[in-house]
């Protein structure tokens, strides 16, 4: 076959686009059927046809779960961690429309471990606070920050979900004094320290209600 024969997308038999092919190990899918898949599935290329319409057949029971959820807590800013502590489940979104988006829906015991990581970038300043051109010695730096939850599952899709809690790099300048730049900490700023705490407490929870689920289990 060429490069540029016609395919078709072997879970729903449509016609693939030019460039909308998603190569399976066995086959081929269109972008439609992709989006269906969960958002945190890494895989495809190494899947199967078969395991791919069996990842669709639980994303379609999923929209079930999705239904019966009760939110009891919501915990982050953008993208948050919804808990049912109920039903003992919860589930990962930024979305505003969870029948929509058909967020998995996983047990509190799926849950596997938990933390935060954060991410420091530096920027050498090679301007002045007038925009002129300037070259300090030694160098110094602006400081950037984002912060990460990972949630790490036992899932059959999927065994990690990254998110970052800001939405946008938390920048902090170094202050100039005298005739020297002072880097200043960063828990002196006030967002910083709101997502370090907004990080701990989702770390808490999650690792506190599966500690429970299991004590109660056994």
């Amino acid at each position: 076959m060429g490069l540029f024969d016609k395919k078709y997308c072997s879970i729903c038999g449509e016609k693939i686009g030019l460039f909308g092919n998603r190569k399976l190990e066995d086959g081929n899918l269109c972008k439609n059927c992709e989006a269906k898949l969960s958002p945190f599935f890494s895989d495809r290329r190494n899947s199967t046809v078969e395991e791919i319409r069996a990842q669709l057949e639980y994303r379609q029971r999923n929209m079930d779960a999705v239904a019966a959820f009760h939110i009891t807590r919501a915990l982050g800013d953008r993208t948050k961690v919804l808990l049912d502590e109920d039903a003992g489940k919860f589930m990962v979104t930024s979305a505003r429309s969870l029948a929509t988006a058909n967020p998995d829906v996983l047990d509190f015991a799926d849950v596997t471990g938990c933390r935060v990581d954060l991410d420091e970038n530096r920027t050498e300043r090679l301007q002045d606070k007038d925009g002129n051109e300037i070259s300090y010695k030694p160098p110094h730096f602006d400081f950037s920050y984002d912060f990460y939850v990972i949630i790490t599952v036992h899932h059959p899709y999927f065994n990690e979900i990254r998110f970052p809690l800001n939405s946008e790099p938390i920048e902090i300048e170094d202050v100039q004094l005298a005739n020297s730049l002072v880097r200043i900490d960063p828990h002196r700023d006030v967002n910083f320290c709101k997502y370090e705490k907004l990080g701990r407490e989702i770390k808490e929870a999650l690792t506190n209600i599966r500690t429970t689920v299991r004590e109660e289990a056994v």
